[in-house]
């Protein structure tokens, strides 16, 4: 029986996930709750679109001319990581194809222990570049924040320095929760000890998901928590890029 996928959506011209062009093929499923995610209706592993590796990449492929040398696919979610044979199975193909490989992970799912962990690294092999999420540097802030700890999260970082698998870091900046510089310095100082980060993203927290909380009958936590402002966001960019120096 042909292995499928649950699919949220696909974006054919995405220019903010990866580098380049990319065609972003959204999956369902994700274990953490975050208090600021813009896509809660991604949380579920509903089978109400079920698709193949192959139907999926046919359909990317013919986005294939605008994506330029440095475009591709990227995975996101949810966190596709908690569909990891199907996108093992969906990489696995688009590399055949030539094409760029990223994956969009809060990394949540990971872990060293099988048979999760051989079947990750065997995934790393049709993998170019993963954008990772660090929600919160401090576990106990980070339970608060996404309803998980984070040490299998930043263990996943570890791992993927170790193996010296191109990363770009990704921190959301949600005013009051993660823009406190003592916690952007000890994300810095992680950061620093990474010897495969090619780019760090901050990504100011907003509030154009809050309209899918209300229609999935779901309290929203942050009401009333502002976007950052510009000075906060430049803040952050300088501190935690300090750790590329």
């Amino acid at each position: 029986m042909e292995l499928k996928g649950a699919v949220h959506s696909v974006e054919s011209f995405g220019s903010v996930d990866g580098p380049g062009i990319r065609y972003i093929i959204f999956l369902k499923g994700c274990n953490l709750r975050c208090k600021f995610c813009h896509n809660p209706d991604t949380w579920k592993l509903t089978q109400d679109n079920m698709q193949t590796a192959d139907e999926l990449l046919e359909k990317a492929l013919r986005c294939k001319a605008y994506w330029g040398k440095n475009g591709g696919i990227t995975v996101s979610g949810g966190d596709p990581l908690v569909q990891i044979d199907f996108l093992s199975e969906l990489l696995k193909k688009a590399k055949k194809e030539g094409v760029n490989t990223c994956i969009d992970t809060a990394a949540e799912p990971f872990t060293r222990q099988e048979p999760f962990f051989s079947k990750f690294k065997e995934l790393m092999e049709y993998t170019d570049l993963l954008l990772v999420d660090i929600k919160h540097i401090d576990p106990q802030e980070h339970k608060k924040l996404t309803g998980k700890t984070n040490e299998n999260i930043l263990d996943c970082l570890k791992y993927l320095s170790d193996i010296d698998k191109p990363v770009w870091i990704r921190q959301v900046l949600v005013p009051g929760i993660t823009d406190n510089e003592e916690y952007l310095r000890k994300t810095r100082d992680f950061i620093s000890t990474l010897k495969n980060v090619k780019k760090i993203e901050v990504l100011p927290y907003h509030t154009l998901g809050i309209f899918k909380w209300e229609q999935l009958g779901i309290p929203y936590s942050l009401e009333g928590v502002s976007p950052p402002t510009h000075e906060s966001v430049e803040n952050a960019k300088k501190i935690l890029n300090e750790a590329l120096k």
